[in-house]
């Protein structure tokens, strides 16, 4: 395998589809468009097929880049440079894997502009798996940039009535605090001499620079996540983007600031992250308990599972910069499980959005007489979003909490309220949609889940049981990655004298998984 450009494969794989839809195909009727859905589909499967070589061959036992690929790009130390480690690589396999799945739900629901709609598709794939797999940080800002255009084309042209709105604020909300980054990666280049992560994780940045550093790039992911007070596009853009939109912005589009968190901000400015800590708590504490309370009141339910999303990710971002390997380990789990639930959530909206053409709460009610098998997958992903035991958000919230104990009980006290909350509001959402009486007349002849929509969510069910009842796989691919990063990092501070208000604790992939026992 070390022979092939498997990851360049991967990520411009989804090009050949959209290449093929583009130059062959007329949307000119129904069978065209058929075409179309069946080319994009078969794309999207053939790309996740090929990334499961990643963990096939991937070796559990270094912490080294896999798979790595070097070409020159623009001259000097800037190159065209791919490869994945254990923190990386499941993230790969996580956005091959969501995409099949938004063709399908896109199936029958997009009906106008099909063609531009799967070539907007595939294109963003391509970005997605770029910014998990590069190793260069030009080729990382360009591809983490690049998926700003199609998804802000998914949301403006096939949104809902205010999508305009939505998308530019969207837009101009992640471009701003991108602009900050480039002009960090600039300050890196000229100070390091070079943009390869793999040799600015070796770099010893000063401990001035390494703060404005960090503000630079914090700018950006604290947007892309969203963290509080920066989540006010988030709600509006799931709201008003189609299914697989919203599935894009809460399975992968948010993933990728924490995963800059995790490469970036920890890793390359461990002084700075030692001192933004409890500003980083801070800020997590109050996502978690203000979206949780402001999810109470909504009456659309994709805004509720959009704040709902903002809390989840809270946990991620305390997790992350508690430091340690159960805190960052419970944090990849957690945006791994929540890039399953939170999708298969909007996805069970859009299964009834598709019937009644209505999102708000008030509008259902009783579904359970009609729709026995919609409401059995709509519980097993509504008790995952609240994090019942044996399900895969239990795994990754009791590991954050686990890792924020470590560091600050306070935080991890006020971060325990929102397992609280959080089943407060999923459980109402549920037992308003799904139980009562059936006294809506235009309920009374709803069908039930169709095939498709069960080859959608039934497997996404299984593996957010399955990962919640055996979450080791994931364990074996981080722990080894996590911890050397948690060495690195307390070698740096330790350097820096500021190691004294750190726990130094190493969980292996055993330790964590006993935790979650």
């Amino acid at each position: 395998m070390s022979e092939w450009p498997i990851l360049s494969i991967i990520t411009f794989f989804p090009l050949l589809g959209a290449l093929l839809i583009l130059l062959l195909i007329k949307e000119d009727s129904e069978q065209s468009k058929n075409n179309i859905r069946n080319i994009a589909l078969m794309t999207t499967g053939a790309t996740f097929l090929i990334s499961l070589l990643l963990w096939v061959f991937f070796d559990n036992t270094t912490a080294d880049m896999q798979f790595v690929e070097t070409a020159s790009w623009l001259g000097g130390n800037i190159n065209y440079k791919m490869g994945v480690d254990g923190i990386s690589m499941l993230f790969v396999i996580l956005t091959t894997f969501l995409l099949p799945f938004c063709i399908l739900a896109s199936w029958r629901s997009v009906k106008n502009n099909v063609k531009e709609f799967m070539i907007a598709f595939l294109v963003l794939e391509t970005f997605l798996i770029g910014v998990f797999s590069s190793l260069d940080l030009l080729v990382f800002y360009v591809f983490f940039e690049g998926g700003l255009i199609p998804l802000y084309l998914i949301i403006g042209i096939w949104g809902g009535k205010n999508r305009v709105y939505a998308s530019f604020k969207f837009f101009l909300f992640t471009l701003a605090g991108s602009v900050l980054m480039l002009l960090a990666i600039m300050a890196m280049y000229w100070d390091a001499g070079t943009t390869d992560i793999v040799k600015l994780l070796e770099h010893d940045f000063p401990a001035e620079m390494q703060t404005w550093l960090w503000l630079a790039f914090f700018a950006s992911f604290a947007v892309k996540m969203p963290m509080w007070p920066f989540h006010t596009w988030l709600p509006d853009a799931h709201v008003q983007a189609p299914t697989a939109g919203s599935v894009i912005l809460a399975g992968l589009s948010l993933k990728m600031g924490g995963y800059g968190f995790i490469r970036f901000s920890l890793a390359m400015f461990p002084e700075a992250s030692g001192e933004m800590q409890t500003f980083v708590f801070t800020l997590s504490a109050i996502a978690i308990i203000y979206t949780s309370l402001v999810a109470m009141m909504q009456k659309d339910m994709k805004k509720l599972i959009a704040y709902s999303s903002v809390a989840h990710m809270a946990f991620v971002t305390a997790g992350i910069f508690s430091a340690n390997s159960l805190g960052i380990e419970g944090a990849i789990f957690q945006m791994l499980s929540h890039g399953i639930v939170s999708s298969a959530l909007f996805l069970c909206v859009g299964v009834i959005y598709d019937r009644m053409h209505t999102r708000e709460i008030s509008a259902y009610g009783g579904l359970v007489h009609t729709m026995p098998f919609y409401a059995f997958i709509f519980m097993v992903f509504t008790l995952a979003n609240v994090g019942l035991p044996g399900t895969s958000g239990f795994v990754g919230e009791v590991l954050t909490l686990a890792g924020m104990f470590q560091v600050n009980t306070w935080v991890a006290f006020f971060a325990t309220t929102g397992v609280i909350l959080s089943a407060g509001y999923a459980l109402w959402l549920y037992r308003r949609v799904i139980f009562g009486e059936l006294e809506k007349e235009s309920l009374r002849d709803i069908l039930d889940m169709s095939r498709r929509e069960k080859y959608i969510l039934v497997p996404m069910a299984a593996i957010t049981i399955l990962f919640g009842l055996y979450p080791q796989p994931i364990f074996n691919v981080t722990s080894v990655s996590v911890d050397n990063l948690i060495e690195n990092y307390q070698a740096d501070m330790q350097r820096a004298g500021l190691l004294s208000d750190q726990p130094r604790i190493k969980a292996s992939a055993a330790s964590a998984s006993a935790a979650t026992d």
